[in-house]
């Protein structure tokens, strides 16, 4: 054999030797808990044979501890390239089967590479961590690693989609770059992450608490919104990746992914007309009519466990990727509270800075009262979604079903916060609070003359809100002003927000020349 064919032979394999990771028995042992390795990750999310793997050879370079023993080739991180439906994307799995995925100054490296490259090339970066944090033995050098990697996901904000996939353990220092990417999708029963592990939250506090309660997939889901997806299986998690990646743009500069859309836009749902019920303090469920409206029904929701008096997601009208954000009556009423604001001004910020336009659908009677809210800073809570809004330069389309009261109607997409075209059901009722409340107020010492004087206030008082309610109970009075451009039938919703949204392909919008906002947080 010659020496030539002699080192093509190691090569293949040191490559073989490589693609191991910690060894078979580690393999094993991660198949054993239920979960794949970063290989058979990357391998099940990107197209078939188009990864280009990175720096397969490198080692960590710590001979503390008897770190020198423990070398593996590639280190804790399988990092490169790849196609998921044919676009470019960058990615990177850590390898629990390599000292538990705990990262290193090396395995660092390996990252911020891929995520520079992503920057480069104007691409998607998914990560999936999968790490017992930061590798103890390298110090230092270890946390500089992850304030690297954090310095890029910064600097990628807004320029390239960045998701995370949490697989597995995901503590301390570890969780912000998750934090900071645009989408996190974790694992039930397999994934969590927390900045303090259970063991410090007993000393610390007293707590007993075991790591599924302090930071599963449930609890993020559901309680801190940490979390925007979650998944059974990775086979799951994978394709809800998939499909997000089908609604949004490589980068800033691209425009949104466009579909054949074999569903007419002037289709009309006549179940529109009547979805409304004729009291208007009762619920109705607004996935009906987001589905009525969407192309084929389609809607790929985000945070649906989350605040769920709001409801954000993408869809497609005519074959056009669109953000929707509407208020569920059928959750609350549909109030804003902390909560829904943080999740609805984040979800326009991330349509905003992607090119998406914005869908509203509005159906609130205001934000939720009471010391809990205050004390939680709704205030500035509800001034991150006016600020969302109002910052956005994308297409803004915004339909008042029915309900619009007072600050709520502001920070949902009014006129003013520069929405492009609002239309309005004709049950729509835009105004400052309800009949009832606003007749209490405005009519109270008329009211209590009235009593004193034993004349019948309560009839004086329904008279009052029936004049109201003539007044303000519909979209005409707003529409009078150039506030509403259209009364519509709600069956015609689909088509209009299609022809807006043609319309609106040209748009052009610049905000004042600064370094940046100040946002409220």
């Amino acid at each position: 054999m010659s020496k030539q064919l002699e080192k093509i032979k190691a090569l293949v394999a040191k490559r073989e030797q490589a693609r191991l990771g910690g060894g078979e028995k580690a393999i094993e042992k991660q198949h054993a808990r239920g979960k794949y390795t970063a290989r058979e990750r990357i391998d099940m999310l990107l197209d078939e044979g188009s990864f280009e793997e990175f720096d397969m050879f490198k080692l960590h370079r710590c001979t503390n501890f008897g770190m020198e023993k423990k070398q593996f080739l590639g280190d804790g991180v399988v990092a490169g390239s790849g196609t998921i439906d044919g676009r470019l994307v960058y990615i990177f799995a850590q390898d629990f089967t390599v000292n538990g995925g705990s990262l290193s100054e090396t395995m660092a490296e390996k990252i911020c590479k891929v995520m520079d490259m992503g920057m480069k090339m104007g691409a998607p970066v998914i990560g999936i961590n999968d790490s017992g944090g930061a590798r103890i033995q390298e110090g230092i050098n270890a946390l500089a690693g992850y304030a690297e990697i954090f310095e890029r996901n910064i600097l990628a904000s807004g320029v390239i989609p960045q998701i995370s996939g949490i697989f597995g353990p995901c503590a301390g220092g570890a969780v912000y770059s998750p934090a900071l990417t645009d989408f996190t999708l974790m694992m039930e029963n397999t994934s969590y992450m927390f900045l303090t592990g259970p063991k410090v939250v007993k000393t610390v506090t007293g707590e007993d608490v075991d790591q599924e309660h302090l930071g599963g997939a449930s609890v993020h889901a559901t309680k801190s919104g940490v979390t925007h997806f979650t998944a059974s299986t990775e086979e799951e998690a994978l394709e809800m990746i998939k499909t997000l990646l089908s609604y949004i743009p490589s980068n800033n500069m691209e425009e949104t992914p466009r579909k054949e859309c074999d569903d007419p836009i002037d289709r009309k749902e006549d179940s529109l007309n009547e979805i409304l019920p004729d009291d208007p303090n009762k619920a109705y469920d607004m996935y009906k009519v987001i589905s009525a409206i969407t192309d084929n029904g389609e809607f790929f929701e985000v945070q649906p466990k989350f605040a769920k008096n709001i409801i954000v997601g993408f869809a497609r009208f005519n074959g056009q990727s669109v953000g929707i954000v509407a208020n569920q009556p059928s959750c609350y009423a549909g109030v804003l509270d902390v909560n829904a604001s943080r999740k609805g001004a984040r979800f326009v910020r991330f349509c905003d800075a992607f090119n998406i336009p914005i869908v509203s659908l509005v159906d609130v009677p205001g934000f939720l009262p009471g010391t809990g809210q205050e004390y939680n800073a709704v205030i500035l809570h509800g001034a991150q979604l006016l600020y969302a809004y109002g910052e956005a330069t994308v297409p803004k389309v915004t339909i008042t079903l029915r309900k619009s009261y007072g600050g709520s109607h502001i920070v949902m997409g009014c006129k003013q916060l520069r929405t492009d075209l609002n239309y309005a059901w004709p049950n729509a009722e835009i105004a400052v609070m309800g009949a009832s409340g606003a007749v209490a107020v405005l009519c109270a010492k008329e009211a209590k003359a009235k009593k004193d004087a034993g004349e019948d206030a309560r009839a004086f008082l329904a008279e009052k809100e029936e004049e109201y309610s003539e007044l303000f109970a519909n979209p005409y009075q707003a529409a009078k002003y150039g506030y509403i451009d259209d009364v519509i039938e709600p069956r015609n919703t689909r088509f209009r927000i299609c022809r807006a949204l043609a319309q609106l392909a040209t748009k052009r919008d610049n905000l004042p020349a600064k370094k940046h906002g100040n946002i409220p947080m």
